[in-house]
């Protein structure tokens, strides 16, 4: 039996839409022994590709670790898998605050040695001594007293954008580096001081609470379900955030807003801003916060030279990345001395600005139907060509054109060429050419914005 994607994220995307149902974004985990992993993915990847379910997932000897999205329709279905382990029954599921039907493109599960890489040995510690579990509200109470020390527990590039106030943000770019420095650093304060943790979902204090109660320290608290939990209850139970800015995500999505808070800025122009983006260029890749206009004038990419090499003919950019660590390999670098207003470590408590939630609440009730999907990019002449599947497009309609870097881009079509010819109307079977400021890839669509 096939136990693998076939579809590439293309041609994923495009069922989504075509479905045109709405998808949930959730994630969740459970440590818990098990005896043979490669069994539990496979049973998993039948039962979840059934329902049309997408994401990354590690599964391990020590338990579950997922990122997914799945049909709205399908959750109790998709329960029902979890309810056929014992030690997934009752679990709880962190359902994103922003959903996104584009969150994941694939099924991936993968065994994994460990379903986070702590670098720790489990054997030299007990595990399930873990700390105190805190809701929302108790987590506000305790962040409050003088008492206290929070420690963030995540990446520099997430908690540059959000965290949580007076929150000690390890400048690391991974978990495993995160808890040497964070015991050498409250060597102090074991005795008595209330040690308060938090990470995106809750997985890593799970395993680091158990870790620092080992290292002595006597009053140890984790967030309940992470920031994804947390949030949920601000927005349900009406609690008072804490939390100033946006949670960072491992999908298309890249963070969720919490608060209207911008803590951060443009790595390139210094300007508020906490949107992330993926270079351009397919050898570098590197994750950084980049706002709307250095995004266009940029054409996606962190540096001129990367710019420059986007420009390049494709085959002399494959032959540029021969031999090179190029796409999720360099995802963890996060950091290049071309980003100038990069900051990690110390982090303000103050905002830089605050969100135009009129502008927010326009952007989700924009309505727009799919016209087809990008099918190149001439980089010297800066024309986008597109193939139109579905309706008809004319010139002076309002289009987005949206991917997993692009983003969203909003533009007027003032000219085009219908399959080589000057034409005012395109419908569906026709190949289309206008142009554009930045660059379009392969995996990105275009729609008609209506009304």
């Amino acid at each position: 039996m096939q136990l693998y994607n076939t579809l590439s994220a293309e041609e994923r995307a495009q069922l989504i839409d075509e479905a045109g149902k709405q998808r949930l974004t959730l994630s969740f985990y459970a440590y818990a022994k098990i005896e043979d992993p490669k069994k539990f993915r496979d049973e998993l990847f039948i039962a979840w590709n059934a329902l049309d379910a997408l994401g990354r997932i590690y599964v391990a000897h020590e338990g579950i670790n997922a990122q997914m999205s799945i049909p709205a329709d399908q959750l109790d279905d998709f329960k029902n898998t979890l309810e056929a382990y014992d030690f997934m029954k009752g679990i709880r599921l962190n359902v994103a605050i922003e959903q996104d039907n584009h969150s994941f493109l694939k099924l991936t599960i993968k065994v994994r040695h460990k379903i986070v890489a702590d670098g720790l040995n489990d054997d030299t510690f007990d595990v399930t001594n873990k700390g105190i579990h805190l809701k929302a509200q108790e987590f506000n109470n305790l962040l409050e007293d003088p008492n206290t020390i929070v420690v963030d527990f995540r990446n520099h590039y997430e908690s540059e954008v959000g965290h949580f106030e007076g929150a000690i943000t390890p400048d690391v770019e991974n978990f495993r580096e995160s808890l040497p420095i964070i015991n050498e650093q409250l060597q102090d304060f074991k005795e008595d001081k209330n040690l308060l943790m938090y990470c995106t979902g809750g997985i890593r204090c799970e395993k680091a609470s158990a870790y620092f109660k080992h290292q002595g320290f006597k009053n140890v608290f984790q967030l309940e379900g992470g920031i994804i939990e947390y949030a949920r209850q601000v927005k349900e139970d009406g609690v008072e955030s804490k939390f100033l800015g946006k949670n960072f995500v491992f999908d298309h999505r890249l963070g969720e807003r919490i608060t209207d808070d911008i803590i951060s800025q443009c790595h390139q122009c210094g300007k508020p801003c906490d949107n992330h983006t993926n270079c351009a260029n397919d050898a570098c890749h590197l994750l950084f916060i980049q706002c709307d206009d250095c995004k266009t004038a940029m054409e996606n990419c962190c540096s001129t030279e990367c710019l420059e090499i986007t420009h390049l003919p494709v085959e002399e950019q494959v032959a540029l990345r021969k031999g090179l660590q190029v796409g999720n390999k360099v995802f963890r670098k996060g950091k290049s001395d071309a980003l100038t207003f990069k900051k990690s470590g110390d982090l303000p408590n103050k905002p830089l600005a605050k969100v135009d939630s009129k502008n927010i609440r326009q952007k989700i009730a924009v309505k727009k139907t799919l016209l087809g999907k990008a099918e190149h990019y001439y980089t010297k002449s800066k024309i986008a060509q597109f193939l139109i599947e579905n309706n008809e497009v004319s010139v002076g309609d309002k289009i987005l054109i949206s991917g997993p870097t692009t983003g969203e881009q909003e533009v007027i079509i003032s000219e085009m060429l219908v399959d080589g010819n000057s034409c005012e109307t395109a419908k569906a079977g026709d190949q289309i050419t206008f142009e554009l400021p930045f660059r379009v890839r392969l995996s990105d669509k275009i729609y008609k914005i209506l009304g």
